[in-house]
């Protein structure tokens, strides 16, 4: 079985209090609510105290084309992805000695916040020392679903391959897509919640696979709920992504998680309570908590999700890895299950099942 190797992050270098952003807020839409006294409390009911950001508040305030935000976006892309690789292959917590960059056969691109061609692994590739053999599989505009999607993608790869060694990359400046002249609550929502991040996460075959204990990954389930575009996802237009994000996830997550999850965990003999760990994405406090009730599960089992959100806020696909490098630096029994899961646009499902062994 396909084993997860390693976890790297990179640090950003602004982090705001959700206190600042709150007031910035208020300045910034209180001529389009009337009620922003009243709306900026998803500010303090959401849990979050802190994000990172690769720019200063400074540079939100003014306007800038979707061009020049782009660039911006690859060039954080190239800097703090190089500085999640390097941290993934020679993390000592979890390696027993670095990994080669000429080890790694194929490096998993996630991102659905800005726009390269040549792609940011590409220049990644020239940047740092892969071989020049290397695939490249970029996957853009899983959303939030895109980390867990990107750890699927790996493990079939490493199925396919079990001497290889892959990394995936995923990469999410949200703050740049932010409009300050966008006046809808989504909008406001958005402001109270994404974050900016940069993890990557290396997945080796059986055949490579350091000898510890580690999560191996068992298999993985994507699922598509039809006719449900409108739930999360960017409405693209001239000045850039305008955020889409519709009030019924928590509902849906309810009404369709529990039996998708159930269904996965009946292929492989496993039921929910079976269940060790939930190393859940966290899109918000209200995702969390529609989790726990979906499920049946209580607040011991969204813990460390529910303090990732707290510390860096909704990274999109990139907040998964943070929750999963905690789990893997916290003692775990041999056979114990852990159960991956992301919600993304489409509205769309990624499940990933592990055993530490």
């Amino acid at each position: 079985m396909p084993t997860i190797v390693s976890v790297g992050t990179a640090k950003l270098p602004h982090q705001l209090n959700q206190d600042t952003v709150k007031e910035y807020t208020k300045q910034l839409f209180s001529q389009a609510f009337r009620d922003i006294d009243r709306l900026r409390g998803i500010f303090d009911n959401g849990q979050i105290e802190s994000r990172y950001f690769v720019k200063n508040l400074d540079w939100y305030k003014e306007k800038h084309r979707f061009s020049e935000k782009n660039d911006t976006y690859i060039e954080n892309a190239l800097q703090y992805g190089c500085e999640a690789i390097k941290n993934c292959l020679q993390n000592p917590r979890f390696l027993p000695s670095p990994i080669d960059y000429a080890e790694i056969e194929a490096i998993f691109y996630i991102s659905t916040t800005g726009l390269a061609t040549p792609s940011i692994e590409a220049r990644l590739m020239n940047m740092l020392p892969f071989s020049p053999h290397t695939k490249r599989i970029p996957i853009w505009g899983l959303g939030c679903a895109g980390g867990a999607a990107g750890l699927a993608r790996a493990y079939e790869y490493c199925l396919a391959f079990p001497n290889a060694k892959v990394l995936v990359l995923a990469v999410e400046f949200c703050s740049l897509t932010f409009q300050p002249e966008d006046r809808s609550k989504s909008n406001l929502i958005g402001t109270s919640l994404f974050a900016d991040g940069v993890a990557c996460v290396c997945v080796a075959g059986d055949g490579s696979a350091a000898q510890r204990k580690r999560p191996r990954i068992l298999a993985s389930q994507s699922t598509l709920l039809h006719n449900a575009e409108d739930v999360m996802g960017w409405d693209i237009r001239d000045d850039g992504f305008f955020v889409v994000f519709s009030k019924d996830i928590p509902s849906l997550i309810l009404s369709w998680l529990k039996p998708n999850v159930e269904q996965f965990l009946r292929l492989h003999c496993l039921t929910i309570a079976d269940i060790d760990y939930f190393i859940a994405h966290p899109g918000g406090k209200k995702v969390l908590e529609a989790y726990q009730t979906a499920l049946g599960i209580d607040e011991k089992k969204t813990a460390v999700s529910f303090q990732i959100l707290k510390q860096f806020g909704n990274m999109s696909s990139v907040t998964v890895y943070f929750v999963l490098e905690q789990f893997m630096k916290q003692p775990v029994k041999e056979g114990e299950h852990g159960l991956l899961l992301a919600l993304g646009p489409g509205f769309s499902s990624e499940l990933v099942l592990l055993r530490w062994g």
